[in-house]
């Protein structure tokens, strides 16, 4: 279990790290300087606020992929068991929506139109990965179960 949980921090690091955490922090490096010197205002309050929501969806997925999937989020380390508990029974995808979430409290903290832009590719990306990608890597992976589960929860929300 130990090894499991080592190799989720370590995909969890690397995934919705840079995309969510380190890409957007250099995006806005020449001019966040500006934002946190500025007095506390309700985008600041409004953006943390959806940031530590995104942050928590996000951590519970990838404990539920660890402990009821016996997997991480990498595609090279996947879930062994289909994960349709907790979050995964509102929304296939709530990993993404986590993400998406923080995205959206950076893009509210910093009123940072490129890192709009860049929440918009990243959504986009994000629905081109999943479509082509993972869903039908998870039907041929959970067959039947897949199946039924697309059935009862929808993609998105």
């Amino acid at each position: 279990m130990s090894s499991l949980f080592l190799r989720g921090l370590f995909f969890a690091g690397l995934n919705p790290g840079i995309v969510a955490g380190l890409i957007p922090v250099l995006m806005t490096k020449a001019y966040t300087g500006d934002v946190y010197m500025t007095p506390l205002n309700l985008n600041h309050i409004f953006g943390s606020t959806l940031f530590l929501i995104g942050f928590i969806i996000l951590s519970i997925c990838i404990v539920d992929f660890a402990v009821i999937g016996r997997g991480t989020l990498s595609p090279a380390d996947p879930t062994k068991k289909l994960v349709h508990k907790g979050l995964y029974q509102y929304s296939r995808n709530p990993m993404y929506v986590g993400v998406m979430v923080i995205l959206l409290g950076e893009v509210i903290f910093t009123q940072s139109i490129p890192l709009l832009i860049y929440a918009l590719a990243i959504f986009t990306i994000f629905n081109i990965f999943i479509i082509f990608f993972e869903e039908p890597r998870l039907k041929k992976d959970f067959q039947e179960a897949y199946i039924h589960y697309c059935e009862k929860v929808r993609r998105w929300l």
